[in-house]
């Protein structure tokens, strides 16, 4: 294997870990968890991947941890977010 193709490998999966488990870590607080029975842990964790990939969809302004605060407050928006709204 060459020095480019390590480098390479080496930066993607960086770029998995600084866009997929940071942003679960902050927005989900992902390492706190203190789930230990393994099938409870993976449910959650597919959950939480699921969640955020529709937070992710939605065309606004606001940060991922801010639409999650969001579909929380308002049942109109997460509706939207779930897809349940037209608008």
């Amino acid at each position: 294997m060459g020095v480019r193709r390590f480098a390479a490998g080496v930066r993607g999966h960086w770029s998995i870990e600084s866009t997929l488990h940071w942003c679960l870590d902050v927005t989900f607080r992902e390492d706190d968890s203190r789930l230990r029975d393994r099938h409870a842990a993976d449910n959650v964790a597919w959950l939480r991947r699921f969640a955020l990939s529709l937070l992710k969809q939605q065309k606004d302004k606001e940060s991922v941890a801010m639409r999650r605060r969001m579909a929380g407050w308002n049942p109109d928006y997460l509706a939207k977010v779930i897809g349940l709204s037209k608008t």
